[in-house]
């Protein structure tokens, strides 16, 4: 027998929807021994959910329970108690911040999310306003966060127009604490110890060491599927599904006509037989394979699967955990943790039912058999003492404030649980104006307001600070921005631009017009101010501006009338070249642009007959007596005015012409006669016409380089 003084003895109670267990452990030298657990079920529908609707009724179990120990423990005047993980509520929220001309920092992104968090606790309120309580918030995950609408990874450090945060949200009601108090007092006991069912259960299951992992505990029960996070060495959300192992009872009584009683031994019978013998409501008798059982409530596991997994994404910021732990009697579901996983796209050996066996450093002396539904029960006698909840008071501006710790608490929770509205502790934004630039609204936003002035015990502080109990915390709201104050010059960067006109740079500034009236730079900018901005759009506009609109006379297109029919000629018309690329003068121009003007260009006849594909002249090579010489005729034929136009004469833009094409003959010997002086000798004699050495007349048609000859045979006296 141990000594006295080195025993320890913990009473610890797990009141449930269905049942009431009670548990005695007793610790010897740093031995835990599970003495004895009594479980016995409410007679009445006395709680609802984990919430006690008839204090009365559930007093009356609990002191069943807490006889039934006494008998072998002796008299029992405190208790380990849980608030039910059940009793959470979640909800979604979204808050948004406008940040023109602010670089976000980590505590304006805390501070929206806290501005979240509060909407959150005030839709609560709105849903359960018939029940006039306090919602303490035990946990939050961001879930999405926006930059003037579009999603982004992280905000800190961000610039632009608005900033916005979507939560979920964890509360628990101070109703839930205040039922679970009066109705423990009305059996003769005191809470010794408060915790949340969930802590609990990490607890002995999920030590500090671990939680650095994140992993998910699902405590499926039979009302509810009660769900807690870990990640970064704490318990980050708790949630709740509102459905469990029942409905698998129901789903077996449905589909084989049983009672509902007999479809939860059904159930259970399910964990460790191949066969199970039901008898249905008509009385008949029948023997079922477990795998038929399975496949007709297999539609239900998958519902239950996919709700839990669901809500595990949810609360872990939409995306998966490194592995779920499964406790409760619903965690047995056949396939229940595997249809999880594959939820989830984890390993199957990532999601496992884990049972007292896992809880280290503990001896059983009863003789219960021992399940993942005692998980629970056990770990608020071993760890209620350790990690209770905690009543914390401090001083927000003076007045009192108690908050429930079951994590560290920061500044900015305590300013939620004083009432404060975040929304409303930055200073306003100063006024805006509104203008018309051009004929359109244009806003100007006036000065962000700046954060609040945070203090703890007199010292500068940041709103994710830590709290300790009987802190003094001062909140002041930031200082209103001012009103918006711009210049002409602030409102147009570009006040002077630049362009490049034919190699010679020219300068123009944009003439500003303000409610009728041409104003400087320096104008301080009034709400409802009409503003119009005259500066060059166009090409033609540029020029009108810097007085060279005499150019426009050298750029026109070239016509010209031929045989009584206008065409239009672009290779000789004017042409305007910006940045190197032909435009029309009703091109934008901006600074920076280079203009080229190309004048209208005046050709000669020989060039204009060359874009038309006219052929002026038909010509010939030949030798004629050892001389080279071309032979030539004009086909093409051009007048202006009556007169016939040399091929070097210049056409003008908009000349008339007369176009007349002659059919050519082949050129014949005689021809030569028309380039050449050709005398015959005055003497007696004959001559001979040759062409390549062969005889030949004068009327013989001659080729491209045809040698031709004119010998004179003079006779000897």
């Amino acid at each position: 027998m141990f000594p006295l003084e080195k025993k320890k003895q913990t009473f610890a109670l797990d009141i449930g929807t269905r049942t009431v267990v009670g548990v005695m452990l007793e610790e010897i030298e740093n031995k835990k021994v599970i003495k004895k657990i009594y479980a016995l079920e409410h007679k009445d529908r006395a709680m609802l959910d984990g919430q006690i609707h008839d204090i009365t009724a559930v007093s009356q179990v609990i002191q069943e329970v807490k006889n039934a120990l006494e008998a072998d423990f002796g008299p029992l005047d405190k208790v380990s108690v849980a608030a039910a993980g059940r009793s959470l509520k979640t909800e979604k929220a979204q808050a948004h911040l406008p940040i023109s001309g602010r670089v976000l920092q980590k505590d304006d992104v805390i501070h929206l999310e806290l501005m979240a968090v509060q909407k959150a606790e005030q839709t609560m309120k709105e849903k359960f306003k018939e029940v006039n309580t306090e919602y303490f918030c035990v946990g939050y995950s961001v879930l999405y966060y926006y930059l003037n609408g579009e999603k982004i990874g992280n905000l800190v450090d961000q610039q632009g127009e608005e900033a916005s945060v979507e939560i979920i949200a964890t509360f628990l009601p101070k109703i839930v604490v205040d039922s679970l108090t009066t109705a423990v007092n009305r059996s003769g006991l005191e809470i010794g110890a408060l915790t949340l069912e969930p802590i609990a259960a990490i607890h002995v299951l999920v030590p500090p060491s671990m939680r650095r992992l994140n992993v998910a505990l699902v405590d499926i029960g039979a009302g509810t599927s009660d769900i807690a996070i870990t990640d970064q060495n704490t318990i980050v959300n708790y949630g709740m599904v509102p459905i469990a192992g029942d409905e698998i009872t129901e789903a077996i009584s449905d589909q084989f006509l049983l009672d509902f009683p007999l479809a939860e031994q059904a159930k259970i019978e399910l964990a460790a037989k191949d066969e199970i013998v039901i008898q249905d409501i008509l009385g008949f008798e029948s023997t079922l394979s477990r795998d038929e059982i399975i496949e007709a409530i297999s539609p239900t596991i998958n519902d239950l699967a996919k709700r839990i997994a669901d809500e595990i994404l949810q609360l872990n910021g939409l995306k998966a955990p490194k592995a779920v732990m499964l406790i409760g009697g619903g965690s047995l579901t056949p396939n229940l943790a595997e249809k999880i996983a594959n939820e989830l796209n984890l390993p199957k050996n990532r999601v496992a039912i884990r049972g007292v066996d896992a809880i280290q450093n503990i001896t059983f002396e009863d003789e219960v058999k021992y399940g993942p539904e005692l998980i629970t029960p056990i770990g608020i006698a071993v760890s209620a003492d350790k990690n209770p909840i905690q009543y914390r008071s401090v001083q927000v501006n003076n007045i009192p404030v108690r908050l429930f710790e079951l994590k560290q608490l920061t500044v900015g929770e305590c300013l939620l649980q004083a009432g404060m509205k975040m929304s409303q502790l930055y200073g306003k934004p100063g006024l805006a104006k509104i203008i018309m630039v051009n004929g359109k609204s244009m806003t100007l936003s006036g000065q962000l307001g700046s954060p609040p002035i945070l203090q703890k015990n007199g010292i500068d502080c940041s709103i994710d600070d830590v709290v300790s109990d009987g802190d003094s915390i001062v909140a002041k709201r930031g200082e209103d921005g001012k009103e918006a104050a711009m210049t002409i010059k602030d409102l147009f960067d570009n006040t002077e631009n630049t362009y490049i006109i034919d190699g010679k740079s020219y300068s123009v500034k944009p003439k500003i017009v303000v409610n009728g009236n041409t104003v400087s730079p320096d104008y301080l900018v009034k709400d409802k101010d009409q503003i119009t901005v005259q500066e060059p759009k166009t090409i033609s506009d540029l020029l009108s501006i810097v007085n060279l609109s005499h150019k426009l006379k050298g750029i026109e297109p070239f016509y010209i009338q031929i045989n009584s029919r206008e065409i239009h000629i672009p290779a000789f018309s004017g042409k305007v070249l910006k940045n190197n690329l032909e435009v029309s003068l009703n091109s934008p121009v901006k600074s920076g642009d280079i203009l080229q003007f190309v004048e209208t260009y005046e050709p000669t006849l020989e060039e204009l007959a060359i874009t038309q594909n006219w052929q002026l002249q038909y010509s010939v090579p030949i030798n004629f007596n050892g001389e080279e010489i071309f032979l030539y005729e004009n086909i093409t034929q051009v007048y202006k005015n009556g007169q016939l136009l040399k091929a070097n004469e210049r056409i003008r833009n908009g000349d008339h012409l007369i176009v007349e094409f002659k059919k050519f003959e082949q050129f014949i010997f005689q021809d030569v006669f028309r380039l050449v002086d050709f005398q015959l000798p005055n003497e007696a004699g004959k001559y001979e016409i040759l062409i390549n050495g062969e005889d030949a007349s004068f009327d013989h048609p001659i080729q491209p380089g045809d040698k031709l000859e004119i010998k004179w045979i003079g006779v000897k006296n």
